[in-house]
């Protein structure tokens, strides 16, 4: 990516959201959530195919593409909450079946396959009539200021967030955002849904003048599912300090083969969703 990329000129400084990724970058392989590699066809299932998704983009290493975006919210009683979308029937291949699926501001069709890969297609928080607060809550592995803040299950709460602006943890920058390991829609359930809610000043100033963030971020937090899409690991933003050297001491790396995600980008990228466990 070059600097030209980065600071356009008419703008002055980085582009938050960017082009479609391109084309070529498919799920590829599906996983139970570490490192094992599943068959490159398709499972049976529901629903699935060809999707396109807002995602944090990969910038270095093997990934094929982004981890997928949450879009959030915050509760009157200011928890942090991801939307789920909307659920309606629709008939595919002539079967009728429930799909989880809405149309929102910045011409993006959300979706719940946007997390349709590396077997998270097979979890329960994953099927559309799942019941859920959609709440995040803490998770085991999180960062030292959770530790201090919550129990594990914890619901996040904006008011752990306040000092986002100043807080670092020796790896990368101060400042630049202060994040928390979560579990999304994984109540009672066999599997949890991976995530990291990240509060910062960048996402602040980013959706001031963006539809699409200021439909899917609020008050600088934003989401995403925290999977990496090459062998599906599970990555670290300002958790490893090994980071530094592929440049993503304030991004998120992940240690298993090296890729790198900027979550102050977010693109549109293509993929094919693997289909829902029926």
């Amino acid at each position: 990516m070059s600097e030209d990329d980065k600071y356009p000129a008419e703008s002055g400084r980085r582009r938050f959201v960017k082009g479609v990724v391109g084309g070529g970058a498919l799920a590829g392989v599906g996983a139970t959530g570490s490192a094992t590699i599943n068959s490159l066809t398709t499972s049976s299932g529901t629903g699935g195919g060809q999707t396109t998704a807002m995602a944090i983009e990969r910038v270095g290493g093997p990934a094929p593409r982004g981890m997928p975006q949450i879009p959030v919210e915050i509760t009157d009683d200011g928890y942090i909450r991801g939307k789920w979308p909307e659920t309606a029937t629709e008939t595919q291949e002539g079967q009728e079946i429930t799909v989880a699926k809405e149309e929102m501001p910045g011409g993006v069709t959300y979706s719940g396959e946007w997390f349709q890969y590396c077997g998270i297609e097979s979890y329960q928080g994953i099927q559309p009539e799942f019941e859920s607060d959609n709440i995040f809550k803490s998770a085991a592995g999180g960062y030292d200021w959770q530790g201090n803040a919550y129990e594990n299950g914890d619901p996040i709460h904006r008011d752990d967030f306040e000092d986002y602006t100043e807080w670092g943890n020796g790896i990368g920058a101060d400042g630049v955002g202060k994040p928390a390991l979560a579990t999304w829609r994984s109540e009672d359930t066999d599997s949890s849904i991976t995530a990291v809610v990240l509060r910062s000043p960048r996402v602040e100033e980013a959706a001031q003048d963006d539809e699409w963030l200021q439909a899917s971020t609020e008050d600088g937090f934003m989401a995403w599912v925290n999977v990496c899409t090459h062998f599906c690991c599970i990555p670290g933003y300002k958790k490893n300090e090994e980071s530094a050297r592929y440049d993503a001491a304030n991004g998120v790396y992940c240690q298993c083969h090296q890729s790198v995600y900027d979550p102050f980008s977010i693109v549109e990228t293509l993929f094919v969703a693997r289909p829902r466990t029926d």
